[in-house]
């Protein structure tokens, strides 16, 4: 077994240093990314669903509703694959170093 150590994993395990007062590394900042973008889409989830309650329950409104709600399946498919797949790998790469 090799004692050298993987850049790679490295650089997954290394603090960032982008000039922001932010610690953690560049896979904890695709997880804070992916959570943000989730947290907007909800919010835009939340903002139609609250125009249907207050009585715009118009088809245009509930067919835009459906539309947001596909797309937060369609991120929360993503993230979860991106997160899970990029996890496998740093796995695999720290299990060769």
């Amino acid at each position: 077994m090799s004692d050298s150590i993987n850049p790679l994993t490295m650089m997954a395990t290394t603090p960032m240093n982008s000039g922001k007062n932010t610690t953690g590394s560049w896979y904890e900042a695709m997880a804070d990314a992916w959570g943000q973008t989730l947290d907007r889409q909800a919010g835009e989830m939340e903002a139609l669903a609250d125009r249907i309650s207050a009585g715009d329950d118009k088809p245009a409104t509930i067919t835009a509703l459906s539309a947001e709600s596909l797309r937060m399946g369609f991120l929360t498919n993503s993230s979860h694959t991106a997160l899970s797949s990029t996890g496998e790998a740093l796995k695999t790469m720290a299990q060769k170093s």
